[in-house]
C-alpha cells in the first residue's frame, strides 16, 4: 500500500554569518506567547519582540507577560528593564543536529535527545534597545505589550486586512465569521464578533478589493491562544494617521509551505466503514478558493475505471485547519481506496502546500 507521503519539499535556507541573519524581508511584531503557540509560523522569521532579559539557571532568557524564551544572544549585550530585541526565530526541532545556526547555543534540555518540531524554541538575537512601557493604546502598543492592555477598553486605528487576508497573522481565533485583521505599519491585531461595516460602508472580510480601508475600532482586549484580540464594540470609516510608524524592514520573506499533519482514516487502515467521512488537517490554515479541483479520490485495483471514481463534496474548516470529504454514496465494500491532494493548494498567504496521497481499504 501507498504511504502517506510527501511529494515535495520547502527548505527556506537562510545565511547566518558571525550567528547573525543576513535574511531580508519584514519585521514581525509579535509576543513570546505567539511564538511558543505557532512555531512553525514563526520559525527563521525576523521578529521585534518587548520584554525583559532574566537568567533563569545557567541561561538568558526573555521574558514577556509571563512566559520566557530562551535567547542566544551572539554579540548582543544585555539591558536592564523593558528592552526591544530583534532577531532570529529557531525551532530548534526543525533543524538537524549539527547545524551551524545552533554552534553557540548550549542545550540545557535533555540534550541526548532532539526535540519534535515546536518541542523548544530560540531566539537568535541580532539588536537590542531600550523600550517604553505603553501607556496609550494602538494597533503596535497592543501587538507588542498586550499583557499592559488585558481586559482593558481600547480605541484603536488600522488598516482593514480581512480575514487575514495578507497572512499577517499566524491563524485566526474562530470566535465569528465576521472576524477580520486590523493592521497599522508592521503591527496587526485580530478584531471579533463585529462586522466591519457601518454608516456608508460595508466590507467583506474575504475580498482583497475591500482592503486598505481605515477603520476605527473600539473594544475589549484579551488574548487568544498566542493571538491578541480586540472583542469589537464599534467601528467607524476613518482616515490613515498624519504619522505613521515605519514599518522595521520589506518585503516579506517567502511563506512556509504547509503539509498534512493527521489525517482520518490514518495511512493503510483496514476495515474503513464505507460511509465514513475522509479528514485532513493541515499544519497551516489554507486559501478555500484554491482547494476545488485539487483533490483526487479513485478506487485502486482490478475493475477500476475513471468512470467508477467515487463522486465526492468537500467542506474546509477554517478554525481547525481541516479539510472533510463527504461521499456522494457510501464507498465501494472491500476496496483500496486512494486520496490525492494535488499540488494546487495554497496557504491563506499564498504558499504551497505539500501534494500527498492517503490510501486505505473499506469494509464490509
Amino acid at each position: 500500500m501507498t504511504r502517506l507521503r510527501l511529494l515535495a519539499t520547502v527548505l527556506l535556507i537562510v545565511a547566518m554569518p558571525n550567528g547573525t541573519s543576513s535574511q531580508t524581508g519584514l519585521r514581525r511584531l509579535s509576543t513570546v506567547a505567539a511564538l511558543q503557540q505557532y512555531a512553525g509560523y514563526y520559525h527563521l522569521q525576523s521578529v521585534l519582540l518587548h520584554g525583559e532579559f532574566v537568567e533563569s539557571g545557567s541561561r538568558t532568557v526573555l521574558r514577556g507577560g509571563d512566559l520566557d524564551l530562551p535567547v542566544l544572544l551572539n554579540d548582543e549585550r544585555t539591558l536592564s528593564g523593558l528592552v526591544a530585541v530583534r532577531g532570529q526565530v529557531i525551532d530548534v526541532g526543525r533543524l538537524e543536529p549539527g547545524d551551524p545556526r545552533l554552534a553557540l547555543f548550549d542545550r540545557a534540555q535533555d540534550p541526548e535527545r532532539w526535540p519534535r518540531p515546536g518541542e523548544e524554541l530560540l531566539l537568535s538575537v541580532t539588536g537590542v534597545s531600550q523600550a517604553q512601557l505603553a501607556t496609550s493604546p494602538s494597533v503596535r502598543g497592543l501587538a507588542l505589550q498586550p499583557w499592559r492592555f488585558e481586559g482593558q477598553e481600547v480605541t484603536v486605528v488600522g488598516q482593514f486586512r480581512g480575514r487575514n487576508l495578507f497572512g499577517d497573522l499566524p491563524s485566526a481565533p474562530g470566535q465569528s465569521r465576521y472576524d477580520f485583521v486590523l493592521r497599522s505599519a508592521d503591527a496587526a491585531v485580530w478584531v471579533t464578533t463585529l462586522p466591519p461595516k457601518g454608516r456608508g460602508f460595508d466590507l467583506s472580510v474575504d475580498a482583497r478589493v475591500d482592503t486598505g480601508r481605515w477603520l476605527e475600532v473600539s473594544g475589549s482586549v484579551s488574548m487568544d491562544r498566542g493571538l491578541v484580540v480586540i472583542t469589537g464594540k464599534t467601528v467607524e470609516l476613518t482616515t490613515a494617521p498624519d504619522i505613521m510608524p515605519e514599518a522595521e524592514e520589506a518585503p516579506a520573506p517567502p511563506p512556509e509551505a504547509a503539509e498534512v499533519i493527521f489525517s482520518s482514516p490514518t495511512e493503510g487502515d483496514l476495515e474503513v466503514s464505507p460511509t465514513r467521512p475522509v479528514r485532513l488537517q493541515f499544519s497551516r490554515g489554507l486559501d478555500p478558493a484554491s482547494i476545488d479541483g485539487q483533490i483526487r479520490v479513485t478506487y485502486v485495483g482490478a475493475g477500476t475505471s475513471e468512470a467508477a471514481a467515487p463522486a465526492f463534496e468537500h467542506a474546509y474548516d477554517l478554525d481547525t485547519r481541516a479539510i472533510e470529504i463527504m461521499f456522494t454514496n457510501p464507498l465501494e465494500r472491500f476496496r483500496t481506496v486512494t486520496v490525492e491532494l494535488l499540488d494546487g493548494i495554497r496557504t491563506f498567504d499564498g504558499a504551497p502546500v505539500v501534494p500527498s496521497t492517503l490510501t486505505f481499504s473499506t469494509g464490509g
